[in-house]
């Protein structure tokens, strides 16, 4: 195709994708946002699946969960894992619990939409509500919670301070397979604030890398595809 023709293409493709977007919500515009975006990359297996602001998760991913005893739900694969988890921390006397597991798209556009008010609510204009509440609220269809293999983990205070619970995870995750997904030196990679409460899993290989190095997701990625890209 010329360049012309290139170019006359992609400026129907927005003028559709504004059109849609502008006609039929906020269903329109997660629909354009899905189809502007890379999807994720699935060729470095389940467990190391990159969701980002750059990475959108299909709207067709399956995910087969499990229900823990509280309600939450996570992937069923990393229920073995997360149980260990908590077992060690509670035999150590750390009182632990999962806050959030899986997320249906509705809910995480719940919670943003929540989040964008408010801000509104404390005087902030729309524009700077939405950019203020998407450096705490993941976009629907980039939030790990989606994968159902990302968990938000808190304190039973009746037990152990929010710090204890987040230094003994900060320290000892990473042996059973998660990560400290978004750390406070990493936020120009991944876009996110700190979250010393969000746990990844990647499996106990990456884990183990990825705490020994210092690195975030992003960074392990990246090296990973480089390195098998220069064996091909």
């Amino acid at each position: 195709m010329k360049r012309s023709a290139r170019q006359k293409f992609y400026k129907i493709k927005i003028l559709f994708l504004l059109l849609l977007m502008i006609g039929i919500g906020t269903a329109g515009k997660i629909w354009a946002s899905h189809f502007l975006h890379p999807l994720v990359n699935e060729e470095n297996g389940w467990n190391l699946i990159l969701v980002n602001r750059e990475h959108y998760i299909p709207n067709d991913y399956e995910v087969e969960l499990i229900e823990l005893s509280n309600g939450e739900k996570v992937d069923s694969r990393i229920y073995p894992y997360l149980q260990e988890m908590f077992d060690a921390a509670r035999a150590q006397g750390y009182g632990l619990f999962v806050a959030a597991g899986y997320r249906i798209q509705s809910e995480q556009q719940r919670l943003l939409d929540e989040k964008i008010e408010a801000y509104e609510a404390e005087g902030y204009s729309k524009s700077e509500a939405k950019k203020l509440a998407k450096a705490w609220v993941a976009l629907p269809g980039t939030s790990e919670h989606q994968l159902g293999i990302a968990v938000d983990i808190n304190a039973d205070t009746t037990k152990s301070s929010s710090d204890e619970v987040y230094d003994w995870l900060a320290q000892n995750a990473y042996q059973y397979g998660f990560i400290k997904r978004y750390p406070s030196d990493k936020t120009e990679i991944t876009g996110v604030i700190n979250e010393p409460w969000h746990y990844r899993y990647v499996g106990e290989e990456a884990a183990q890398e990825i705490y020994t190095r210092g690195i975030c997701l992003e960074e392990y990625i990246d090296a990973l595809e480089s390195k098998t890209g220069s064996t091909e």
